[in-house]
């Protein structure tokens, strides 16, 4: 069988695609990777971290696939405290509490975009 080499892309649901790429890009640092046309009026949109290779495509719902859920996505950072204390000061859905950072367990907490997709930002390392 020929080789997996990595996880090139995740996709999370969307509501609106213009307002999650501002969420996405304004309020995470994102950069817009794609945005074309993709089959009969609808479009394919990526957005990306500064650093990685995998993107985040936002998909509009589709059957049991809707916006509101757990995504299963951690993003990384080296300053959790600080992306944590910047997210709340623009608006974003963060909890409260930092989990974590006894040794074994990364620093990390969870939020959630503006469509209540629910991610992780964990301590890189």
């Amino acid at each position: 069988m020929p080789e997996i080499t990595n996880v090139g892309r995740v996709l999370v649901p969307v509501e609106d695609q213009d307002e999650a790429i501002a969420f996405y890009t304004d309020k995470l640092g994102f950069t817009l990777t794609a945005d074309v046309p993709f089959g009969e009026g609808s479009r394919w949109v990526e957005v990306s971290p500064s650093e990685g290779s995998t993107a985040v495509a936002l998909v509009p719902p589709q059957g049991e696939y809707q916006p509101g859920r757990m995504t299963g996505i951690g993003l990384v950072s080296a300053d959790p405290k600080g992306v944590h204390a910047e997210l709340k000061a623009k608006g974003v859905d963060v909890d409260d509490e930092i989990l974590g950072g006894d040794g074994t367990v990364p620093l990390l907490f969870f939020f959630r975009d503006n469509n209540g997709n629910q991610l992780l930002l964990a301590e890189a390392g």
